[in-house]
């Protein structure tokens, strides 16, 4: 051979070698689904599409039991997405899952894949070979953007997942068999107990298509999911298991459970029999609906015409690229964007798409509704996504935002109570946490110039909420300035944070111009200050009254249970005054003495005995007694500004960014609470926050970004730069916007959608 064709043969392997481990990365490359798959209020690493109605993932064991013995069963939080990483067998696979939100529901449509004799009942993880669970090969398993891999080990069998919006599609490779089984559990649910099933019904419409509902009493009080589902492949036998049932009528002349058309029951398993080569793949499809079978083909016939697994799997994430691409971000090292990527990507599961095709949904009043002139979306978490999450998506996603509003205004147009949510999912109220935040939503929204809803509509509703006597001790936040903890408990918590949406519907109100909205004004910016009704001169403490207007003696401040306080303790919630900390130091005893409280926050120790009767708040997510695990703590570190130490607040987040969050499956430090805690890591490593949600303000923490370049919807760019960025370069020595030396420790919102650059210059020292 001449050497010149050697050359020429060592330069393209030299070349490829060169572009095989020089390949461009995506965002997608850097999201790791894993993270925080091993918390309390865990995440799920399963396949879905940026706010997709689908969410399809492993559920790994059956510890659901919402009680045990008639007692609640604690184990149950740790199943709350379904999914334990340190888990060794998987149950099955499911299609609705509610991103780390410490409560749960959901977990619809259990599907397994299995081979051998055939058995209904999932089995134990100490015995997996009693009952249709698996264990799988963890260094199998690979989890992406839309996309989750694993091999089953005793079966044998390797499964594939990926999704559209509402379609889930699954593919299974089998060894060569004449006895495979697919398994659908409609008995299975997340947070599950005995009755949670209402009713269950399948039809089968033919050996390829078969379609159903579920109705579940549980955390929402009426859900209905009605299904399609179709094979690749045309099954050769099916049946059901049914339970035994006192009267069955003239039905007693079939047999219900072998190879009979439809089944319906309380409780109902069906499986599906299939011969397979070796090596035979079997797709299926799962397509959801809120309104109907019929619903759910149009939906599998719109978004999944082909059985391409492929495409989908790469449409889907084209799609994810396209989401997360709207920030471009450059790091200091790789675990920096594995963290802000995954975060990201956390902050677009929800709210929730939750409407057919032909943008038919089932509203709260239980009718069939239109969404003709917006996405209608579900699933909010809004005591804790108000909070950072949707103003993100005031920047980033600002269409969304108001198909949200328009969501939510159609929600209180259909809810006999006349409320705005709550805590909403799947056409249900549930009531859940405290607050009536959704206000908060919309203010902030319309501060930021967010216009595609009627303000005056807007506001009445955040008016008729706010006065609705029968909620949550609102009466006597009304007649006595704070809620009285023998009225209603959680009552300094309650009189807190409806002082701060009372305030936002006082600038909600300031900034529609009608003179009717503007007399209400008074009203609501006088309840905005019911928080100093409940200040304690002597222990500079909020602290719980009673009905009689006397605090409340058996009172700890460090302790999160039984103190007034939810989720929380005094120490933390008493900071909780966003809409107004100037009054909030003039009360603690001016600038030093506020400097000095907030110094012992992240410095002294709280031992566990103050908040071990509390699920919601763990060790690991604790900075002395600064609660990052937990969102009421959420704006404490940056109320330094207020103090003649700001540089404590760049200090403090730097600090929570490095001990919080973390690339491992135990990466997130609590609940991620459908997006807060990543919306938070998001906003702080690009360097500022919303403190209070309802104003334009950002404050400046300390990025540890090297740039970030938003990509805006109006066509606009943001940039933002560090220079001098390092791990010990904390502290911010200046900050230039567009050339311009800024004299605020704040950006505004209109600053950043007007686009430019904003640089922050870094140091080891503090710019006192």
């Amino acid at each position: 051979m001449k050497k010149t064709t050697l050359f020429i043969i060592a330069l393209t392997t030299c070349v490829l070698s060169y572009s095989q481990q020089h390949v461009s990365k995506t965002p997608i490359d850097y999201v790791n689904p894993f993270i925080g798959t091993q918390r309390m209020g865990h995440t799920y690493p399963g396949a879905t599409v940026p706010f997709g109605a689908v969410q399809l993932s492993p559920e790994t064991d059956t510890i659901m039991m919402y009680d045990a013995q008639g007692k609640y069963n604690s184990n149950v939080y740790q199943y709350c997405a379904g999914y334990q990483y340190t888990d060794s067998t998987i149950v099955g696979f499911s299609h609705t899952h509610f991103s780390g939100t410490g409560h749960s529901d959901l977990g619809d449509l259990l599907i397994m894949p299995t081979y051998g004799t055939l058995q209904l009942n999932p089995g134990t993880s100490a015995n997996p070979e009693s009952g249709y669970r698996s264990t799988y090969y963890k260094t199998s398993e690979k989890a992406e953007p839309n996309y989750y891999r694993v091999s089953l080990k005793e079966k044998k069998i390797d499964v594939e997942l990926t999704t559209t919006t509402r379609v889930g599609i699954h593919r299974y490779t089998f060894p060569k068999t004449d006895s495979a089984h697919i398994i659908l559990d409609l008995n299975y649910g997340i947070y599950n107990y005995e009755g949670k099933n209402i009713w269950t019904y399948i039809r089968v419409v033919n050996d390829t298509l078969i379609t159903g509902y579920r109705i579940t009493n549980g955390w929402a009080k009426n859900r209905t999911v009605y299904f399609a589902i179709a094979f690749s492949k045309p099954f050769k036998n099916y049946g059901f298991q049914l339970p035994k049932e006192k009267y069955q009528g003239f039905w007693r002349r079939f047999d219900l459970i072998h190879h009979f058309p439809e089944a319906s029951a309380r409780e109902l398993k069906a499986y599906f029999d299939f011969e397979f080569e070796d090596k035979e793949p079997l797709m299926i499809k799962v397509a959801i609906s809120p309104v109907s079978q019929e619903g759910a083909i149009l939906n599998m016939l719109t978004e999944t015409p082909t059985w391409d697994f492929d495409h989908y799997k790469k449409a889907g994430q084209e799609e994810w690229n396209r989401e997360l691409n709207k920030i471009k971000v450059e790091t200091l090292t790789e675990n920096d964007k594995v963290n802000f990527y995954t975060s990201l990507y956390h902050t677009f599961l929800g709210p929730t798409i939750y409407m057919d095709v032909d943008r038919k949904y089932k509203g709260l009043d239980q009718n069939i509704h239109s969404a003709d002139t917006f996405t209608n979306y579900t699933s909010y978490s809004l005591w804790d996504t108000y909070r950072g999450l949707h103003p993100l998506f005031t920047i980033i996603q600002p269409t969304r935002v108001n198909d949200m509003i328009l969501s939510m205004l159609a929600h209180y147009e259909q809810n006999i109570h006349g409320m705005l949510p709550v805590w909403s999912h799947y056409g249900n109220e549930n009531w859940c946490m405290i607050g009536y935040h959704s206000v908060s939503v919309i203010a902030d929204a319309y501060m930021k110039g967010i216009r595609g809803f009627d303000p005056v509509k807007a506001y009445w509703a955040c008016v008729n909420t706010a006065n609705k006597d029968e909620y949550d001790g609102i009466y006597y936040y009304k007649k006595l300035g704070f809620v009285p903890e023998d009225k209603s408990s959680n009552s300094a918590s309650k009189t807190l944070e409806f002082a701060y949406d009372d305030w936002c519907i006082a600038q909600l109100g300031q900034a529609i111009n009608d003179p009717e909205i503007k007399l209400n004004y008074p009203t609501f910016i006088k309840r905005s200050q019911n928080f100093e009704n409940l200040f304690d001169p002597i222990t500079k403490f909020i602290r719980p009254k009673n009905s009689a207007g006397q605090f409340i003696t058996a009172f700890d401040p460090l302790n999160t249970h039984g103190q007034g306080f939810i989720e929380g303790n005094a120490w933390n919630y008493s900071l909780y005054v966003p809409h107004d900390v100037p009054q909030l130091v003039n009360l603690m005893g001016g600038e030093k003495r506020f400097e000095q409280y907030l110094d012992s926050l992240f410095t002294m120790e709280l031992p566990d005995q103050y908040f071990e009767n509390t699920e919601d708040v763990t060790r690991d997510g604790i900075i002395g007694n600064y609660v990052h695990g937990n969102e009421p703590s959420h704006q404490s570190a940056f109320l330094y500004h207020w103090t003649k130490a700001p540089w404590k607040s760049q200090e403090r987040v730097r600090m929570i960014l490095k001990k919080m969050y973390h690339t491992e499956p135990y990466g997130l430090s609590g609940n991620d609470d459908f997006g807060q805690m990543s919306a938070w890591y998001v906003f702080n490593a690009m360097g500022f926050y919303p403190v209070c949600p309802g104003s334009e303000l950002y404050y400046f923490g300390s990025p540890s970004l090297v740039q970030a370049k938003l990509q805006l919807e109006n066509g606009k760019t943001f940039t933002i730069k560090t220079v001098n960025q390092s791990e010990q370069n904390i502290y911010i020595q200046k900050v230039m916007l567009n050339g311009k030396e800024l004299k605020v420790p704040y950006i505004k919102h209109s600053e950043i959608t007007q686009g430019g650059e904003l640089i922050f210059y870094m140091g080891k020292k503090p710019k006192k």
